[in-house]
C-alpha cells in the first residue's frame, strides 16, 4: 500500500492525476495498491491517536483515506510494443485477461471496494514481484481510478526524440484520462 499525502495530491482536480503523480514519482514495481489522504489529515490524526486511538482510526477510515486502485508495473527493460506481462483478473465471477506492453499505460475499470485475484505472468527478464520471469498471484483491490497496467518499465525511460516523447506522454495522459478526455 502506497499512501500519498500532501496538498498537491489531496487536492488534484481528478483522482487519476493523483495516481499518475504517485506512479511517476515513486515508480512502484510489481503490484501496489495506491491510496491518498483525501483531506490532508494524516499528520493531525497522529496527534489525535495519542489522545483517542479509536477516534483517529474512525476518521482515517471514514473520512481520510481514498483508495485509488491497484498499479501493476513489471520491472525490466524491453523494446517498445513487446509484451512484458500477461494477466488474468478474477473478480465477482468475471474473468478479465490481457497483456501489458512495453511503453504502454492502460486503465481498466475496477470499482472502489471490489476485490479480486490477479495472476500475472511476466515476459522473459521481467519481474512482477516474484523474481525475473516468475509468475505472481495476489489479491487486489479496486479504487476510484481502477486497475492501472503500467508498461513503462523500471526505471522509467522516455524516448530521446522530442516528438516521440511528446507522443508518448500524450498517449499516457489519454490512457488515464488525466484531463477528462476519453480514449
Amino acid at each position: 500500500l502506497l499512501v500519498g499525502s500532501g496538498g498537491v495530491l489531496s487536492h488534484a482536480p481528478l483522482r487519476a492525476q493523483t495516481a499518475a503523480m504517485m506512479i511517476d514519482a515513486f515508480q512502484p514495481e510489481g503490484v501496489t495498491q495506491l491510496a491518498v489522504d483525501s483531506i490532508f489529515m494524516m499528520p493531525h490524526l497522529g496527534v489525535l491517536a495519542s489522545v483517542d486511538e479509536q477516534a483517529a482510526t474512525d476518521v482515517f477510515e471514514r473520512d481520510c483515506i481514498v483508495y485509488l486502485g491497484t498499479c501493476v508495473a513489471p520491472s525490466g527493460d524491453g523494446k517498445m510494443g513487446d509484451v512484458c506481462a500477461t494477466y488474468e483478473l478474477q473478480s465477482s465471477g468475471q474473468t478479465q485477461t490481457g497483456e501489458i506492453r512495453v511503453g504502454e499505460l492502460q486503465l481498466s475499470p475496477f470499482a472502489d471496494g471490489a476485490e479480486g485475484e490477479l495472476a500475472i505472468t511476466p515476459g522473459r527478464g521481467w519481474d512482477v514481484g516474484a523474481g525475473p520471469g516468475q509468475p505472481h498471484s495476489t489479491a487486489v483491490r479496486g479504487g476510484v481510478v481502477g486497475l492501472i497496467l503500467d508498461g513503462h518499465g523500471r526505471p522509467l525511460a522516455l524516448p530521446e526524440d522530442d516528438d516521440e516523447r511528446r507522443t508518448c506522454v500524450r498517449t499516457w495522459n489519454q490512457a488515464l484520462q488525466l484531463y477528462g478526455e476519453a480514449d
